[in-house]
C-alpha cells in the first residue's frame, strides 16, 4: 500500500515512494482510507465534590477517589423488586435485599 505525502510545491498529495501525485476520488478503485477517532469527553463539574473535570480519564479517577460506582455499571432489571427501601416501604413493594 503506497504512503502519501503533501507536496508544498505542487499543492498536493505525492506518493512517498515515486513522487506521483495521489488519484482523484474518482479515479480511484476506492475510497481514501483514514483513521476513526473519537473526541473525548466535555469538560464538567463534578456532582460529587464539585471538581472539574476533564475527560473519561478524570472521570474515572473521581469516581474511585470518592467511592463511586458508574451507574451504567448497575444492574438495570431488578425482577420486580425495588432498589430503594424506604420507597420500597412505602409503596408496599418488595426491596432487593429481602429474600
Amino acid at each position: 500500500m503506497p504512503t502519501y505525502v503533501f507536496d508544498r510545491e505542487r499543492g498536493c498529495m505525492v506518493d512517498k515512494a515515486t513522487g506521483l501525485p495521489m488519484l482523484n476520488q474518482e479515479e480511484r478503485a476506492r475510497p481514501l482510507q483514514t483513521p476513526v477517532t473519537f473526541g473525548d469527553l466535555p469538560g464538567y463539574r463534578s456532582p460529587i465534590d464539585g471538581k472539574w473535570i476533564e475527560g473519561r480519564r478524570a472521570r474515572q479517577y473521581d469516581l474511585q477517589s470518592n467511592n463511586c460506582v458508574d451507574a451504567n455499571d448497575l444492574p438495570r432489571k431488578t425482577n420486580g423488586k425495588l432498589k430503594n427501601a424506604r420507597f420500597a416501604a412505602k409503596h408496599n413493594g418488595m426491596h432487593l435485599l429481602e429474600r
